[in-house]
């Protein structure tokens, strides 16, 4: 008998331990977002209706369709006149870029977004980063984009460093991924992620559509974040990562392939969306809400939504997707910073979630503004919300993206404090929503649509 209390007290001892080391672990793996620095481009690089023209009427390759095709993506793809592009495709050096160019591209949008980081979060300098994550999908040179920011900042000879490249439009969620994994083997460090896209080498200046899309939808932008998990700092956060999912699902030919950088049958290289991608997107984004919603959504939820799914299949069984049946994101979720790709992905992924205007109004308004700045666009709807004092203590935040591979990241988080910085909407954010979204191309460009042109031939070579 005295035997068997033992054994059981051991026992109780040992689950004790093994909750207490739990606790610790836990306790130990908190990711918090200190601050973040959206890039903004100076008004040289901007491009309006007009800008916009030039660039598309240097390319000899193009005829009235492709025109025609043009005018009709670039109307409905809800961007606006104030996005911006490098200054070599101002310039006119969209098809002779140069390796000057790719790293004065990137040297103005990580220095810059840095430079103002470190200053609005002075407590933390660079030689107190332990980890250092930059992703860039279309660049890698030698030596790595890390080590510019190591040697421009002399930070420490022992921080980890890490390039990711070839992620698309949510490599940040991915960067953040690897910086919450690392906080769970290093107890009070700092980590800064560095999102952004080169485009200076890569504007397509072939004629299939399907890779001319590129052109019409990404934008210059930028953003670098600092991530800590010294618990010490959390009272100075915005942010805690609560949740995160990733799901990939390249082992299906068609998902891999709906977004891929290839050559054309004329040999320019561009980037080829096709029509899978919306089902790629689709299929990803349900098989990742399928794991993410039971940790987000209250109990309560879930079983209404059993209850009366059972109930509907009972009575036509058939389970259909409407407003009675399908589950109510807002009972565990606030606020949607869904990735501003374009309108169709915006507006697909809010019908699909039963989202309203308001909640996709952050994410439509920064591809207005800024249009796809690929994986740093979450961070412009993010500056978007708290511009205009949506964000609340307690709140919380799913960040949705995609990317080639073909990838779908979610991302849940909880707001630690009331938050107002307007950040790079400090001048605009009172305009916005404008009244429409309508692009002046349609005013201005509408003629081309006339069917009396069908058999003009354009020539936009200069006058000698």
């Amino acid at each position: 008998m005295e035997l068997l209390m033992v054994m059981c007290l051991l026992a109780l001892f040992y689950g004790l331990s093994c909750l207490h080391k739990i606790v610790l672990r836990r306790k130990d793996q908190a990711c918090y977002l200190l601050a973040y620095e959206c890039y903004m481009p100076t008004d040289d690089m901007m491009l309006c209706t007009d800008s916009c023209v030039k660039i598309v009427t240097r390319n000899k390759n193009l005829g009235l369709e492709e025109f025609r095709f043009l005018l009709k993506t670039i109307v409905n793809s809800g961007i606006g006149e104030e996005t911006y592009c490098p200054k070599n495709i101002i310039e006119g050096r969209e098809d002779d870029a140069t390796l000057v160019d790719e790293l004065l591209e990137m040297d103005d949008i990580i220095f810059d977004t840095l430079d103002k980081l470190f200053a609005k979060f002075s407590t933390i300098s660079p030689s107190q980063i332990d980890i250092l994550v930059v992703n860039v999908s279309m660049f890698s040179p030698a030596p790595s984009l890390t080590s510019r920011i190591v040697n421009r900042y002399k930070m420490r000879e022992d921080i980890k460093t890490f390039n990711l490249s070839g992620m698309g439009c949510s490599a940040s969620l991915i960067a953040i991924d690897v910086v919450q994994n690392l906080f769970k083997s290093y107890k009070n460090v700092n980590a800064i992620v560095v999102s952004t896209e080169s485009i200076s080498p890569h504007w397509y200046c072939g004629k299939e559509k399907s890779m001319m899309l590129t052109n019409c939808l990404f934008r210059s932008g930028g953003c670098s974040m600092l991530f800590t998990n010294n618990r010490d700092l959390k009272h100075q956060a915005k942010l805690k990562l609560n949740h995160m999912v990733r799901m990939h699902t390249g082992s299906n030919d068609e998902a891999y392939n709906c977004c891929i950088q290839v050559e054309d049958e004329s040999g320019y290289k561009g980037f080829r969306l096709t029509k899978y991608l919306v089902k790629a997107a689709s299929q990803g984004f349900t098989m990742n809400l399928q794991v993410l919603l039971p940790k987000v959504l209250p109990l309560r939820e879930i079983l209404r939504y059993l209850v009366v799914s059972k109930l509907k299949s009972a009575k036509s069984q058939k389970l259909k997707a409407d407003a009675g049946v399908g589950l109510n994101l807002k009972t565990g979720i606030e606020h949607f910073c869904i990735h501003p790709g374009g309108r169709a992905v915006i507006d697909g992924i809010g019908k699909s979630l039963g989202l309203s205007d308001y909640d996709v109004e952050p994410s439509r308004m920064a591809l207005h503004r800024f249009g796809n700045t690929s994986a740093a666009g979450f961070w412009y709807a993010l500056g978007y919300m708290e511009a205009k004092k949506r964000l609340k203590k307690g709140n919380r935040i799913l960040m949705s993206g995609f990317g080639a591979g073909f990838k779908c990241n979610n991302i849940v988080w909880e707001v630690l404090k009331d938050l107002d910085d307007a950040n790079v909407w400090k001048d605009c954010i009172d305009s916005y929503p404008p009244n429409t979204l309508v692009n002046p191309f349609v005013e201005k460009y509408r003629w081309i649509d006339d069917e009396t042109l069908n058999f003009v031939r354009f020539d936009f070579s200069p006058a000698p």
